[in-house]
């Protein structure tokens, strides 16, 4: 039987209350092999993180850095599926919440509200779109709400702070604040001026800030997560996953991470 998803709302309500940035991990569904991906997902969330951010393989990730993009590339060669990664979350059975990074077509390919039950049976607490503009996403946003799914946009360095405000107010779980700009990566540190993007978007939402893309290692989490309700790491955990023992090395970049995280200010 399927653990009873915690809510993203109730994760980052637990995580503040406790003075901490929740704490959010990337893992790709199927990379290195379909056997591993629920192991890496128990293992991470034993390890302190407080969500799973499970990608979905895409042949044209868009918004990935050439990690994770190759990583896609590998779980596609495994011959996973949406399908597949459905069952593979059921497999995982994740003691913290599963968030879905799907790209629109999948979605769309797949019809909104069966995609959103079937998440939702999967155990699955929320989805994030990088490639759906906000106000395009009306059905999918309905069709979510319909199975108590939470649904998370991105918004840039560059975004106008007015922008800024509507892609929040569409967001039901958190918004995610890329931390530079480019594609996800283990070579870039997050822009010197996220704490001032952080406290300025703060002045324009009450929902949660996660920040990702270009946090990658216990220094830019210690850095970081004094100022954003949440940080998001994907490739340094890709990268561990793609070691000889996977399993080990994800488990303990993990508890690295989570270690590194200091109190909110």
């Amino acid at each position: 039987m399927i653990r009873e998803a915690e809510s993203v709302g109730a994760v980052f309500a637990r995580c503040h209350a406790q003075r901490k940035a929740a704490f959010i991990a990337f893992l790709t569904a199927g990379f290195p092999s379909l056997a591993l991906t629920p192991q890496l997902i128990r293992a991470a969330a034993h390890a302190g993180a407080d969500m799973i951010e499970v990608g979905f393989p895409y042949s044209d990730p868009l918004a990935d850095g050439p990690l994770i993009a190759a990583s896609s590339q590998r779980a596609l060669a495994n011959g996973v599926t949406f399908d597949t990664v459905l069952e593979l979350a059921i497999r995982a059975n994740s003691p913290v919440p599963l968030i879905a990074f799907c790209y629109y077509n999948p979605l769309f390919a797949r019809g909104f509200a069966r995609s959103a039950a079937d998440l939702r049976s999967a155990g699955f607490a929320g989805l994030i779109v990088p490639d759906l503009p906000p106000e395009e996403a009306g059905g999918l946003i309905d069709a979510l709400a319909a199975q108590d799914l939470s649904i998370s946009f991105l918004v840039a360095p560059t975004t106008p702070v007015a922008r800024a405000r509507e892609i929040a107010r569409l967001c039901s779980g958190f918004v995610y604040v890329a931390g530079r700009m480019g594609v996800t990566g283990t070579h870039a540190r997050p822009h010197e001026t996220l704490r001032e993007r952080l406290d300025e978007l703060r002045k324009a939402t009450k929902k949660p800030l996660a920040a990702g893309i270009g946090i990658s290692s216990p220094e830019d989490v210690a850095r970081v997560s004094p100022y954003a309700d949440g940080v998001i790491v994907g490739s340094a955990l890709i990268q561990a996953a793609g070691s000889g023992d996977p399993v080990e090395a994800v488990e303990k970049t993990c508890a690295a991470l989570s270690r590194a995280r200091r109190r909110l200010t």
